[in-house]
C-alpha cells in the first residue's frame, strides 16, 4: 500500500516521536523511506537565486539527514535522504509529488489557538494542498 513514505524531519527532538512509527510501518509494509528536511533560513531560501555558499544550517541539516539515514539503513530499511531549500510546505509537497510518495509522515506539536496559527502552518498547508495521504504523529512532551 505505501511503497514510498516521505518522512518530514525537523532536526529536533520531535523526530524522536516520528521515527519509531515510520520505522515500524516501513518494516511491516516493506516500504522505502525518503527522509526530507527543509532548510528555511535566509541563505537556504536565497541559495539558488544569489548563488550563495552553503550555510552552517544547511551543512548541519545535511549531516543530520545522513546520520539518521545511516541508522535506519543499519536497521535493515531502504532509505534515501533529501535536503530541500526554501518554504517547508511547498518543498515537502513538491518532493512528495516528484518522488511519487504514497504517504507523508510529519510530527504535530499540539499547540493551541495562537500557537496553531504561528507554528502549525506547515502541517496546515501540507494537508490542505496535497493529494498524498498524511500521517501525523504527536511529538512527545518536553
Amino acid at each position: 500500500m505505501y511503497r514510498k513514505i516521505l518522512v518530514a524531519l525537523e532536526n529536533s527532538r520531535a523526530d524522536e516521536s516520528l521515527l519509531p512509527h515510520v520505522t515500524e510501518l516501513a518494516k511491516r509494509l516493506h516500504s522505502q523511506l525518503l527522509l526530507v528536511h527543509v532548510a528555511d533560513g535566509w541563505v537556504a531560501r536565497n541559495f539558488e537565486q544569489l548563488k550563495l555558499a552553503e550555510s552552517q544550517e544547511m551543512k548541519d541539516d545535511r549531516n543530520y539527514l545522513m546520520e539518521t539515514a545511516a541508522k535506519l539503513r543499519a536497521a535493515g530499511l531502504e532509505v534515501s535522504a533529501h535536503l530541500a531549500l526554501g518554504d517547508p510546505p511547498t518543498e515537502i509537497i513538491r518532493t512528495a509529488e516528484r518522488e511519487q510518495c504514497d504517504l507523508i509522515a510529519m510530527t504535530m506539536h499540539g499547540h493551541r489557538l495562537v500557537g496553531d496559527l504561528i507554528f502549525g502552518s506547515t502541517i496546515h498547508e501540507v494537508r490542505h494542498r496535497t493529494t498524498v495521504p498524511v500521517l501525523l504523529v504527536r511529538a512527545a512532551g518536553k
